[in-house]
């Protein structure tokens, strides 16, 4: 079997793989997803959910650093990572010896061809297909807005951080009816509170992760919006790719609907 992952590396396996190593939480979750639990032998500590496999299976260091000794250990035959989560030392380092598969997500397509192109290389094709399909038809289900919300999508306290465009997050808000009113600049850019009082926004979203946002930190924001405009909301809905984009989209278009009747 010949697969091209997201960054154009061909890998080939003579059958689905039967140990494999994964490199992104959210990865982690879809492998569970599509019944890998004897074939995943490595995650890594983000990797959070299922509860289950992060008591049990062996972490192999952190996202951004990973234990090569640990991973050579576990005699894995597929690695699965991803171009902005991993360092590209380590995937090179990890390609030397091992078949590693890595995906590129900008945008909600990429994740639904990332989903089919794991199912086609572990042998899970059906359960993946369905996920894509039951995906897409959540994504139609959308109804546009009378008016599209501007938000600011914060990830981090200090510095400021917000989601620009070239990003999962970007997509998945201008997807859901909202307009990211920093998609003018480019990735995660660092920015000033000033910078976001010209912005007339209707709402802020301060994420749940990467950086903990809490309600205590709503009142930074009051001179940008109402405190009541200000919401904390679930990074897992807005940045996992995988099975739990469907959750996503729902959490979104519930948020939408609420915010619209509000604004």
């Amino acid at each position: 079997m010949v697969s091209i992952d997201q960054i154009g590396t061909q890998i080939e396996l003579k059958e689905p793989p039967q140990r494999i190593i994964s490199l992104v939480p959210s990865q982690t979750d879809l492998l569970h997803y599509l019944g890998l639990e004897q074939e995943v032998v490595g995650i890594t500590k983000f990797c959070v959910h299922p509860e289950e496999w992060f008591r049990t299976k062996t972490r192999i260091g952190g996202t951004k650093k990973v234990k090569h000794e640990l991973i050579h250990s576990l005699k894995p035959d597929l690695i699965i990572g991803n171009k902005e989560e991993n360092t590209r030392e380590d995937i090179e380092r990890l390609k030397q010896d091992f078949s590693v598969w890595v995906s590129n997500i900008l945008t909600i397509m990429d994740a639904l061809k990332m989903i089919e192109e794991v199912g086609k290389i572990t042998g899970k094709i059906a359960p993946a297909q369905n996920l894509v399909s039951d995906i897409r038809k959540e994504i139609s289900e959308i109804q546009p807005a009378d008016r599209s919300l501007r938000v600011a999508y914060l990830i981090w306290k200090e510095p400021l951080m917000a989601v620009g465009a070239d990003t999962y997050i970007h997509d998945f808000l201008e997807s859901t009816g909202f307009t990211n009113a920093l998609g003018h600049l480019s990735r995660y850019p660092e920015i000033q509170l000033e910078d976001l009082k010209a912005l007339d926004l209707d709402a802020v979203f301060l994420s749940s992760e990467p950086y903990p946002f809490k309600n205590k930190h709503k009142s930074i924001f009051t001179d940008v919006v109402p405190i009541e405009n200000v919401h904390i909301v679930d990074g897992e809905a807005f940045s996992w790719y995988g099975h739990r984009m469907l959750k996503g989209i729902q959490y979104a278009k519930a948020l939408h609907r609420s915010l619209h009747i509000h604004s």
